[in-house]
């Protein structure tokens, strides 16, 4: 029965989402946030564990009062949505989902009153919703019917809410400022703590890693995250807002304190020694130096690539590794991800407009290659583009692209030398970074960063587009910027 309840709530909570993103009218959001609502109650009643009625009641109880509590403090402080955002990405899913019942309270009750802003997502609306409502759809006929719902229950349909709550903030100079100073010290304490765990052999959480570093011919830190490859992606955030910082901030004091930043949060990334987070990294400055240096940018980075390439393959076992026929060595050296990302083409050929649901990859990798057990470990994907394609074909990979590109072009096109087109810069190189780093890990729908920065690349899109090249900070005086709306 409660299965019967799954595949019509996901669908219906995710359609609801949707309607809440794209509708124009406010009694169809209204409806769309109704349904949402209902949907959720669905999934919950689907993933809870039975027997423990009286704690879940309690926990309700409580949480709704948490959560009254928080939206009071929103609607008072509309910015906080995105400072607690942030204060809590190490966490892990209860945190996210209590302050999202604070945002679905704040939109509501602005939404009850005659609330008329519409689309907030700017031109990410339709990439979002659409994308949202046909991996809910794909719910109906998933292969793993519980997978499906935690990723809907506990990602999809609480970071879609809050994505849309962050494109809903006005424009702040004071609040960025404070956002951006929040990033690059969080990860620079997490780096302290990442560099005690090498020099102490201490990790904390993670029964994996600790095993693993028991066999491995170098020990991975994960701070205060569950996974290293995690904790290297938000460092790689706040490097590449610190670097932002240090090449055109006006103030001297600012930008020597980003680039000493900078040196402190890469001593945490090395010792992460996530190689997913290094290419991230990789690719990020790449978009930052572009904009600054323009080709040189590239023909540098293209030496640099050049030089690596020819570095590792002049290496014997790297060679060997690489380039035999059977194919087994790149596997290998990919340390197994070459062939999950095969065999995920593969089901995606094979199921190429429908997919097999959503959280169906690892049940359907496990059938193919006849492995056996509940969770079978070595059927876990990480490739988030091969996943989709899988979980929800080709039109779920092609929305996802027309997503990721939409928010890309809309930052990229506003970047400039003034402060509101430094931070676009930022929101650009991140979700380069992230985008980059979800080749490599899938976990680019359970990142709240990642639907964060949807959010704010939509408030870029209000912005005027850069019709001028940059110019260095110090050529550009102080008065040139416009006036900038302060808000509380």
């Amino acid at each position: 029965m409660t299965a019967d309840l799954a595949r019509v709530g996901g669908p219906l909570a995710c359609i609801g989402l949707a309607v809440l993103i794209a509708a124009p009218r406010r009694d169809q959001r209204l409806a769309g946030l109704a349904a949402w609502i209902v949907g959720c109650a669905f999934l919950a009643a689907y993933v809870a564990p039975g027997g423990h009625t009286k704690v879940y009641a309690g926990a309700a109880v409580v949480g709704a009062a948490g959560a009254v509590a928080l939206a009071g403090l929103f609607r008072r402080w509309p910015w906080l949505i995105a400072v607690g955002t942030l204060a809590c990405a190490p966490a892990r899913i209860p945190v996210h989902v209590g302050s999202t019942d604070s945002n679905l309270l704040l939109l509501g009750f602005e939404l009850v009153r005659g609330e008329t802003r519409t689309r907030e997502l700017g031109p990410l609306t339709w990439p979002a919703a659409a994308l949202v409502a046909w991996t809910g759809l794909t719910l109906a006929w998933t292969e793993d019917l519980h997978e499906g719902a935690v990723a809907l229950l506990f990602f999809w349909l609480p970071f879609g809410i809050l994505a849309l709550a962050l494109a809903r903030l006005a424009w702040s100079r004071r609040w960025l400022t404070f956002l951006f100073a929040q990033l690059v010290l969080m990860a620079a304490a997490f780096a302290v703590i990442g560099m005690y765990q090498y020099a102490t052999r201490d990790v904390f959480w993670n029964p994996k890693v600790i095993v693993g570093n028991a066999y491995a011919p170098f020990y991975r830190v994960n701070s205060v995250f569950y996974d290293p490859s995690v904790y290297g992606r938000f460092l790689v955030v706040a490097i590449l807002a610190a670097l932002v910082i240090a090449l055109y901030d006006r103030e001297r004091r600012a930008a020597l304190a980003a680039a000493g930043a900078i040196v402190v949060i890469w001593a945490g990334l090395l010792f992460s020694f996530s190689q997913s987070s290094f290419a991230a990294l990789i690719v990020g400055t790449a978009v930052v130096a572009a904009f600054r240096w323009r080709w040189r940018a590239t023909l540098a980075l293209g030496i640099v690539s050049a030089l690596i390439a020819a570095v590792a393959l002049g290496t014997p076992h790297i060679r060997h590794s690489l380039l035999r026929e059977s194919g087994a060595g790149l596997n290998k050296a990919s340390s197994g991800r070459a062939k999950l990302v095969t065999e995920g083409i593969k089901i995606g050929l094979h199921h190429p407009v429908q997919g097999v649901g959503i959280g169906g990859f690892k049940r359907a990798y496990a059938n193919r290659n006849h492995l056996r057990g509940k969770e079978p470990r070595k059927a876990a994907s990480h490739n988030t583009a091969v996943t989709v394609f899988a979980e929800s074909g080709l039109p779920g990979l092609g929305l996802l692209l027309w997503l990721v590109g939409a928010a890309l072009f809309v930052t990229i096109r506003r970047a400039t030398g003034s402060f509101r087109g430094r931070a676009c810069l930022v929101f650009a190189a991140s979700l380069s970074a992230i985008a980059l780093h979800a080749l490599f890990y899938n976990a680019l729908f359970e990142d709240p960063m990642f639907w964060g920065l949807l959010g704010l690349a939509a408030l870029c899109s209000e912005l005027p587009l850069r019709r001028w090249k940059p110019v260095p900070a110090t050529a550009v005086p102080e008065s040139s910027e416009p006036a900038e709306k302060v808000t509380a």
